[in-house]
């Protein structure tokens, strides 16, 4: 029994240390740094609606389209299951509330940045695997209007409904 339950949660995948460290990383820093363009409610929001939107995306990135496989390909890991639930939520919330809207470009080219950083190492680490080279290209581009449109607009819609 425990045997099948490690080997579900992929504990023996190359590099698994990478997307569990960047993982727990950045959600103490979501939960510790002030809120200051943020309050509480529009963090638990965003949580959900990225964190929806992340497993949405794994799907697609994932499953139909095969562009990249992240530890073993035909499960879903814990570093998986971190990557899609922590890192793309508290990069999101991290952002929202570090960026004022004379900070909105600087910042999108940041966490646009960094988004693709550890994208790479995830990759350098042996954790995720290409399997179409169209996700190098196609992830910065996607990174930059996530975070420069599409998070604004989330957080307008958020505080229209308070």
């Amino acid at each position: 029994m425990m045997d099948t339950i490690i080997h579900r949660l992929d504990f023996g995948a190359t590099g698994l240390w990478f997307p569990i460290t960047v993982s727990l990383l950045l959600a103490v820093c979501m939960l510790i740094q002030p809120k200051r363009c943020l309050s509480w409610v529009e963090l638990y929001i965003t949580f959900g609606v990225v964190g929806l939107a992340a497993w949405l995306s794994d799907v697609l990135v994932m499953r139909v389209l095969d562009w990249v496989d992240l530890g073993d390909a035909k499960i879903t890991g814990i570093g998986e299951v971190l990557s899609y639930t922590l890192i793309p939520a508290s990069l999101a919330i991290l952002y929202l509330n570090l960026t004022t809207h004379e900070k909105r470009w600087r910042n999108s080219f940041l966490f646009t940045l960094l988004s693709f950083l550890i994208q790479a190492g995830m990759e350098y680490s042996g954790y995720m695997k290409v399997v179409s080279p169209l996700i190098l290209y196609v992830s910065p581009i996607f990174y930059l209007i996530v975070y420069r449109f599409i998070l604004p607009i989330h957080l307008r819609i958020i505080r229209k409904q308070h």
